[in-house]
């Protein structure tokens, strides 16, 4: 297709996408108190722990400020709601925008997609909610003494978000990388051969995206690590079903294929006529043919 009809169907898989979320944003609006409570409920409130509590087990007083904060923070836990209950519908278009451009075999795995993906996307998110009740106390654990915490809202909302969303794109990594393989773009040799740059990216990635304690770097490290092993044991058996069907489907463009340089026999010359004879004497054009040839070679 030409260029405009490419950004055509992709303003159209883009509406789509913009109004599955929207719906279930707008749904997710009669819920919203609902939704806030459970979103709240990893912080640890000071009027919920008791006196005989040890002192070292910081709490927190949670607060909002401004007149609109509280429909604002309805709406973007809304919002929130809508992106990850819409994920199936927006993966889905991103992939079937994707797939006209590869074969024909390879448009089967759209379904796989989503079947994979959403599974996956939410994993890392409920990963992420499980965390954030251990996480935020050590968080917690570093004020001072004698001062109380007042934690806003959005600033809650913030870093649930984050790590919401940072967990469940994380979890997607091994579909990328499979998704990438199955079009022929990298193979699973090359996959396997970054596992150093991977593991260090990976917990970089960790250590920049969760809260400060160690093991909510290595809650997130490990499972990706292990997800991204997985893909490279995907991607060789996908690159050796492909070898038995084209033995030169590992071959990048600038790499030439195994030819057969056996010798074979030469057949004889044969005879050409002459044009204007038998082609022993002169032909047309008047030059003189030798045994039907034109020149001694």
């Amino acid at each position: 297709m030409p260029l405009t009809e490419h950004l055509r169907e992709l303003r159209n898989r883009l509406g789509v996408s913009v109004a599955a979320v929207l719906v279930i944003t707008i749904v997710a609006l009669f819920f919203a108190k609902d939704l806030m409570e459970l979103l709240t409920e990893p912080l640890p409130e000071c009027d919920e722990v008791n006196e005989t509590e040890s002192a070292a087990e910081r709490c927190a007083t949670l607060t909002q400020q401004g007149l609109t904060s509280p429909f604002a923070t309805y709406f973007r836990v809304s919002l929130l709601c809508g992106l990850i209950a819409a994920s199936p519908v927006w993966l889905y278009q991103a992939w079937a925008f994707i797939a006209p451009g590869l074969h024909r075999t390879e448009k089967k795995y759209a379904r796989s997609v989503v079947a994979v993906g959403v599974p996956l996307f939410l994993t890392g998110v409920y990963f992420a909610y499980w965390l954030l009740p251990r996480a935020i106390p050590v968080l917690l654990g570093f004020s001072a003494d004698g001062v109380d915490n007042l934690v806003t809202v959005e600033e809650l909302l913030d870093i649930t978000v984050r790590m919401a969303l940072a967990f469940g794109l994380s979890f997607e990594l091994p579909l990328l990388l499979v998704l990438l393989n199955l079009g022929g773009v990298v193979s699973g040799k090359r996959m396997i051969s970054w596992w150093r740059w991977m593991v260090v990216g990976i917990a970089v990635f960790a250590a920049a995206i969760t809260p400060t304690d160690m093991m909510s770097m290595i809650a997130l490290q490990v499972p990706v690590t292990g997800l991204y092993l997985i893909a490279c044991g995907i991607a060789l058996l996908n690159d050796r079903r492909r070898n038995k069907r084209n033995p030169d489907a590992e071959l990048s463009d600038d790499e030439a294929s195994d030819l057969d340089l056996t010798p074979s026999t030469v057949e004889p010359a044969e005879r050409v006529a002459a044009s204007g004879g038998d082609g022993a004497g002169p032909g047309s054009d008047g030059s003189t043919r030798l045994n039907g040839f034109d020149d001694a070679t």
